[in-house]
């Protein structure tokens, strides 16, 4: 049922004016395509960074409220970019990433990166202190931090997928 809509919606999508427009002139798919992918590099590159410090791998003398605020805000931004990128690519060639099963690995795993990137930061801002005394709350940092670490890979890898994975 539901590949059967994402199909005619697909279909849809591909006959509409943005959709021509975005196939038919040669540069915007290699523009939309470079944005995307530096925006994929900044906010992997945030996530990482606060993962690694939470295992204390990385940035140790700073604090690691301090790394949080400097390198987590920058995502929720870069989001937004990448939606907008993403959503023109996909309006695009709507049946390349609709009918992908690998594109839509990739959009579940970036929700629960997005989800425990959220969490993390909501957690390490609010009570900074309890990361340094509470050794519980460590413990499941790290668990979080490596899950995180582990799913954006998982990101990184559908999305580089999707190019070798036939839609439909």
């Amino acid at each position: 049922m539901i590949a059967v809509t994402l199909g005619k919606f697909s279909t849809w999508l591909a006959a509409t004016p943005l959709s021509h427009a975005v196939q038919t002139t040669k540069w915007v798919i290699p523009s939309l395509q470079t944005v995307h992918i530096l925006c994929v590099a900044a906010v992997y590159s945030s996530a990482i960074v606060v993962d690694l410090r939470i295992w204390r791998l990385l940035e140790r003398e700073e604090p690691l409220p301090e790394v949080v605020r400097r390198f987590l805000p920058t995502i929720w931004p870069l989001l937004l970019i990448l939606l907008m990128t993403g959503g023109l690519l996909i309006v695009g060639e709507p049946r390349r990433s609709l009918l992908n099963s690998t594109f839509l690995l990739k959009m579940a795993l970036l929700a629960v990166a997005a989800v425990i990137t959220a969490g993390l930061q909501r957690s390490i801002l609010s009570s900074p202190n309890s990361w340094n005394m509470d050794p519980g709350r460590r413990i499941v940092g790290r668990f979080a931090a490596a899950v995180s670490i582990l799913v954006w890979c998982g990101v990184l890898f559908a999305g580089r997928w999707i190019a070798y994975t036939q839609a439909g």
